[in-house]
Formats: C-alpha cells, structure tokens, sequence
C-alpha cells in the first residue's frame, strides 16, 4: 500500500466444507457440528501450517447472528478452545452483517500495521442451518434498519430487498438480457463449486444449469423478481487465515512465495437508516473499490481475478458494474461475453462464491481471502485459474447488508 509504515501478508489460509443443502452429508435432522466445531476446525487448520498457536499474538473471531442462530455470545472467549497455547492472549469479535469477515481482516490488518501483532488469527464464521428458512430469514433481517424497514418488510425480507433492486434494473435497463446474465452467472457459480470439495454446491449434477437458473420467479411462494437459483444458500463453515507482518513471516517460517501481500483496501460505512439513492447502483461497494485500487496503486487492469459480494446474481451483476469492470447498464453484457468466467478476462468467484461455494455470513469475507491466498500461491488444485504475470493482483469485496458495510481489499503475489 501505499505510504505504508510496513507490509503485511496473509497466510496459511483454511476453509471447512461448506456445509447445507446441496451436500450429499447433509441431513437437517441429523446431528451436525456446531459453532465451537467449526471455529477449532478452521483455527486448527491455519495453526497446523504456522507452527502451533504459540506464534499467535493475537486473535480475531468475524460472526453475525451467533446469538439468535446459535444462543452464543462472547466468541472471542471460543478462540482459545482452538488450541490451549491460545489462552491468555488478546481476542476480540467483530460483527458488520455479511461483511463481518472483511471487519475481521481488517482489524489483524490494523494491528500489524499498529506494531501491536505480529502475527494475528483470523476466524470467520457461521452455522445458519439452526432454524427453517423462514425464520433464519428474519434473523438475518437484522442486517437492515429494523426500527425503519424490517417492520413494513417482506417475511423473506433480504431476497426481497434484492429482488427490488432487480426490479429497478429491469425498468431502466431491460429484463430478458438481465435475467440471462443472471443464469449465467448461476452456471459460472456452480461450475466452479463443482471443482473444488469444500464448496456446498460441489455435489450439484444438474445438465442444464442456465435454463434451471431461468426458472419464472413465483412470488406467491418466494419474491416478486428472483427465483431460489438467484440467491446464496443457507450455509455453515469457517474460515480462517494468519495476518502476518515480514517479522511475522520468519517467525513462522513461511516463505513470502506462500504468502499473499495485501497493497491496498477500502473500508467504507453508508448510514444504515438512509434507503440507496439508486437501487441499480451498489454505491458504498464502487467507493470502497476505488478507495483499494488507489490505495494500491494499481488499474483494473492490473487485477487477475475477483472475489466479489454475489449473495444474489443481481449483486454479482452490480459488482461488475460498482467495480468499474462496466458501465451502468452494461453488466449483462460483460458477464453474457465470458470475462467473469474462469476463462474470461478476469475470473470471479474461482472456487464458487457466496452462491455456489456458500454463505456463512460472518465468515465469506474471510473465506474470500482464503480463496485468493490459494489462487495467488498455487494452491487451489483443481480449481486454480491461470493468472498472467502481467496481470498479479487480486481483489476481494466484502459486503454487509444492502450495500451498507463493504470492505475491499487489493493483494498480489509478493516480489
């Protein structure tokens, strides 16, 4: 980044099976982990790869709704069942909606550039298949302004809010290309699931992924504009990943070639009580995006690849569009053209995104990290993508809510 007091890498990354419908494993009335499970699962993972806890100086816990999902609070007292070596050091919990997991990545990030860590845990998570649909619904209704617009909201209150903003694209820009461009970006989204084993749409083995994704919306059952194939899944997992400073690179004894450099990020609030001026426009994601890439010093076309907000296809449209990748309007033709493909000019959501990986709310952002830290070092099997010498940065956009906390952050292969 530039005028950086000091660099700062990411590391060791680790993602849980994405865990829901869709996942041969999965039996809603069968005994399933649990929020603790996942949590020392993912820490344990990065923990194995950075040679034990004792190397930790601080740790990080990114959730949501733990406490209506799950009855639990006080997660930053769950990091130290990670690992006993974990006991007695600094933790804390960080929560912005579905973009908690950006909040957490940013906090290691400030403490090592703070001089206060070393070396930070980064654990993002979510275990959502607690209740039926309907109710996890409300309870992430809690990512709006309840006293404002939960009361007078729809029961499915957040695919709703979507479903509006695809309503008001379709009006201004047209619906038939729009809604191709939608099962596209579902069919891009599963084929790339169906690649790698820990994402929840791994198992899918439907033949004609665009023509189910075209499925009439059917409001008397879901919303006015968006079918199920048009949104994220339930999901439960955790990520985690090691925020580390060069110092904290020797001591764990990583090489900066397994390691990622973050060069730039935006972190951008919009008031929660404000409605969006422009529903075919994700704001507070174009500010972040332009604060990351300047940050960095860098153009769009310096980026290799994307990881982007997509909990609806009409979100991964207008990423496209906030990013800068198109302008207004045009979304549905960059995407109808390949770019976003994992052949295309630059890949989005490489090991499936927020819809065919999966959504544990609190956890994506950091999960989005993991996915890059893969690509970016050759560790994504079979799913990796070919990245251009010329073209060795990676962005992640993290956002919560409708559109209202968005965290981008820029990386790169470090020299």
């Amino acid at each position: 980044m530039k005028n950086n007091r000091r660099r700062v890498f990411m590391t060791a990354g680790c993602q849980t099976v994405s865990m829901g419908t869709g996942r041969k494993e999965f039996h809603p009335k069968k005994p399933r982990p649990g929020l603790e499970e996942y949590i020392r699962e993912a820490g344990q993972g990065v923990l194995k790869q950075i040679g034990g806890g004792q190397n930790v100086d601080e740790g990080v816990i990114s959730n949501f709704m733990a406490g209506r999902f799950n009855k639990q609070g006080n997660l930053a007292a769950l990091i130290p069942y990670v690992d006993e070596s974990l006991r007695w050091k600094p933790c804390c919990r960080v929560e912005g909606a579905c973009g908690s997991g950006g909040l957490g990545l940013m906090t290691g990030i400030k403490s090592v550039l703070a001089e206060t860590a070393e070396v930070a845990l980064i654990i993002g998570v979510e275990v959502q298949n607690t209740v039926k649909a309907i109710y996890g619904a409300d309870i992430l209704a809690g990512a709006g302004w309840f006293r404002g617009e939960r009361k007078a909201g729809h029961a499915y209150f957040f695919p709703a809010l979507f479903s509006d903003r695809a309503s008001a694209y379709f009006q201004k820009y047209g619906r038939e290309k729009t809604r191709r461009a939608f099962a596209r970006w579902y069919r891009n989204a599963v084929e790339n699931a169906r690649l790698c084993e820990t994402a929840q749409e791994f198992h899918n083995t439907a033949e004609d992924l665009e023509s189910l994704a075209l499925t009439e919306p059917n409001p008397r059952s879901f919303v006015d504009h968006l079918n199920v194939y048009d949104c994220s899944k339930v999901s439960d997992a955790a990520a985690g990943i090691a925020v580390v400073s060069e110092k904290g690179l020797d001591r764990i004894g990583i090489p900066k070639s397994d390691a990622v450099e973050v060069v730039g990020w935006g972190q951008v609030e919009a008031d929660l009580t404000i409605p969006p001026e422009d529903l075919t426009r994700l704001e507070t994601t174009a500010r972040a995006v332009k604060k990351a890439l300047e940050s960095a010093g860098i153009t769009l076309g310096d980026l290799g690849t994307v990881e982007c907000h997509d909990c609806f296809t009409i979100s991964g449209l207008l990423s496209v569009e906030a990013i800068g990748l198109a302008p207004a309007g045009s979304g549905a033709d960059y995407i109808l053209d390949g770019k976003t493909s994992r052949q295309g000019a630059i890949p989005f959501n490489t090991s499936g995104g927020l819809i065919g990986w999966g959504h544990p709310t609190g956890g994506t952002g950091v999960r989005q990290a993991v996915t890059v830290w893969q690509q970016l070092t050759a560790k994504a099997g079979n799913w990796k993508v070919a990245i251009s010498p010329e073209h060795p940065y990676a962005l992640s956009v993290n956002m919560g809510g409708n559109d209202k906390t968005v965290v981008a952050i820029v990386y790169r292969r470090p020299e």
